[in-house]
């Protein structure tokens, strides 16, 4: 590799940025370079309503520098860099594909840090985005020295270092549609396995055939092609997919199995009926159609089913509650371009998110990329109290140094224990969906008579329990935990994180809040509302409704769900006690519709599962549980239910 363009470095002084726009080279080492550069640093939020190559127009636009935002729109492509230089942990902050596409399009060849996010160098890996944490590279391409390949392929494992030296997944893929690829081999003597590496072992690939398929073992490390029972995406992934499949692979390129690609519409739903303007960004609302528009002529033209929207009663489902309700099963492989796919590991199956470009060319593959991670276990001792539900243990879990130190970051967590027992599937989904709030890859609960009951119930179908489908004995944990359930107690997180958690008993002030807010993939399930219910049930009873200044929302997450909800009478319930009752979709979870705050010094305490600055609005937003929003929207004050009802 040889580089023609510039060197930009990342500084923390604006005006040692500013002057290599005017033409200074800097040297490594003159300047503070910055550190923890995230990817809504990279491309702000707004950007991702754009696709294509239009989004290198917006590089690092929200790069903030000693307090300041230096760039200006156009300013990587004009100034001709081709190399970015920053400090360490680069592109952290979550996955956002849209961030390393940006720097692509904005003609970056190769980013140099000091570190990186994992999530994010796997998704420059698959965008053909080289990476490297050797700062002596700067003056090695200055002197216009060609640089091997092999220095951006040291310590990956066989499959990903093939795919680094083709140029990325779309060349990989386009190798495969010629016959002109290799796919390593791996080869295991059978060994005691987990039960992710189980599934992820049964659907490898021993070849390019769809049906090639189940290896003897699997460990750690191994690169492997994974075939997906499911593959999903939602409207703020699926045109940018759409862009790269026609830009990379071309028009007309095959799907594999359609019928096991679905496409959800659940994210913006709101967007339009909630937005009156453009949010200080011109032309949001025309991409938001402009996107809708796109996903639907895919999806039409494809054969693909695409859960929508109706424009009276919002959309059919948020996608990973619906993935639980109608497809998920026991010993699945299923991916999504979502971190919170891993939801669906409440019924056995491992469910892990992917970025745009993974999922575009699974579209045509039907597999996916996988470097086996190691599995961690968490065993959860003893059962929950009475008032204290999987929420409160998530929360709580996020606060121990096993989970806060990064112990479980990029690792399978597989959950065992007396406490599932008594927890349904809906309540385990939360579990295994905030998987993701640790940086895991995935959250994962083996199959047991709960999943078997749950899957007759929501669809009428008998499934049955296979011995293999659980982990052998002897497998080899990364790591172990055990945590007394019976211990735990009602939790909060304060603003900022959802690791910020702490016991509500000790809070130490009452925090008055002006917006309740029951919803999301984890706050918007059967059993959710059925804990709302009993909560606003019991104030009912004695009296009780919202206070006029707070503002109560309930957003349902699914049409199912509404379904069970009327007929339970638990809407009725909740309209009598002043809630606002909202039609499916992601909405304040991801701000984009009604129960956001407006303003900083509002307060709101909210069942989504990340709190992050500006995640629901500019205002402070605590995590809870359902049962501890809706007592709180009773009281006026955060309030834990079983202080509203007089329970020990």
């Amino acid at each position: 590799m040889k580089v023609d363009g510039r060197v930009l470095l990342l500084s923390e002084d604006p005006a040692r940025l500013r002057s290599q726009f005017q033409g200074e080279d800097l040297r490594v080492g003159v300047t503070a370079l910055r550190d923890y550069v995230t990817v809504d640093e990279i491309a702000p939020g707004w950007v991702c309503f754009y696709f294509g190559q239009r989004l290198g127009d917006f590089a690092y636009l929200g790069c903030l520098c000693g307090g300041t935002f230096p760039m200006h729109e156009g300013f990587i492509k004009r100034g001709g860099f081709q190399v970015v230089v920053s400090g360490k942990r680069h592109g952290g902050g979550g996955p956002r594909e849209a961030a390393p596409y940006a720097e692509r399009a904005a003609g970056i060849r190769l980013v140099i840090a000091e570190s990186f996010d994992p999530a994010y160098r796997q998704q420059c890996h698959a965008l053909g985005l080289l990476t490297s944490t050797d700062m002596g590279l700067v003056e090695r391409i200055r002197q216009g020295e060609d640089l091997p390949m092999d220095l951006f392929t040291r310590g990956l494992d066989a499959l990903t270092a093939e795919i680094v030296r083709a140029g990325g997944i779309f060349e990989y893929t386009q190798a495969r549609l010629r016959e002109e690829a290799r796919l390593p081999e791996v080869s295991r003597a059978p060994r005691p396995m987990t039960y992710g590496e189980k599934l992820l072992a049964r659907a490898a690939r021993h070849g390019f055939g769809y049906d090639a398929c189940g290896l003897e073992a699997v460990a750690p490390g191994d690169g492997i092609l994974v075939k997906a029972d499911w593959r999903f995406s939602h409207e703020t992934v699926t045109p940018l997919a759409v862009a790269m499949v026609k830009d990379r692979l071309g028009e007309g390129v095959p799907f594999e199995d359609t019928h096991s690609i679905l496409a959800f519409r659940d994210h913006l739903t709101f967007l339009g009926r909630f937005y009156t303007q453009d949010q200080g960004q011109p032309g949001i609302a025309d991409a938001a159609r402009r996107i809708k528009r796109m996903q639907e002529e895919f999806c039409a033209a494809n054969g693909i089913r695409l859960h929508g929207e109706d424009a009276e009663t919002g959309c059919e489902g948020i996608c990973h509650v619906l993935m639980a309700e109608r497809y998920a099963l026991p010993g699945q492989v299923i991916v999504g371009t979502d971190s919170h796919t891993s939801h669906s590991g409440a019924l056995g199956a491992l469910a892990f998110g992917v970025g745009a470009a993974d999922i575009a060319c699974a579209w045509v593959t039907g597999d996916v990329r996988v470097t086996v991670p190691p599995s961690v276990l968490v065993k959860l001792k003893g059962r929950l109290g009475p008032g204290v539900f999987a929420k409160d243990l998530v929360l709580h879990l996020l606060t121990l140094p096993f989970f806060r130190d990064g112990h479980v970051k990029g690792r399978i967590i597989e959950y065992e224990g007396e406490a599932l027992a008594g927890l349904g599937t809906d309540e385990r989904a939360t579990l295994t969906n905030m998987a993701a709030d640790s940086g895991a890859f995935a959250g994962i609960i083996a199959p047991d008579a709960e999943t078997v009951r749950y899957v007759e119930e929501r669809r009428g179908r008998r499934i049955g329990l296979v011995p293999w489908m659980r982990s052998d004995p002897g497998a080899v944990y990364e790591g172990e935990l055990e945590v007394d359930c019976s211990a735990v107690t009602p939790m909060l997180a304060s603003p900022g994180f959802a690791g910020n958690g702490l016991p509500l008993a000790a809070l130490d002030r009452q925090v008055d809040v002006d917006i309740a807010y029951v919803g999301s993939c984890t706050g918007a399930k059967r059993e959710d509302l059925e804990r709302v219910y009993e909560v606003v049930s019991w104030g009912l009873a004695r009296g009780m409704t919202v206070p006029l200044r707070v503002q109560f929302f309930i957003q349902l997450g699914s049409e199912d769900v509404r379904a069970h909800a009327e007929a339970q009478g638990w809407l009725r319930a909740f309209d009598e006690a002043g809630a606002r009752i909202l039609d499916p979709g992601c909405g304040a979870c991801i701000n984009a519709g009604p129960g956001v705050s407006t303003r900083p010094d509002q307060v709101t305490i909210s069942a989504i599962n990340r709190n992050n600055p500006g995640r629901s609005g500019p205002g402070q937003v605590w995590l809870a549980s359902p049962a501890t929003v809706a007592a709180s929207a009773l009281k006026g004050y955060i309030c834990g239910a079983d202080t509203l009802m007089g329970t020990p």
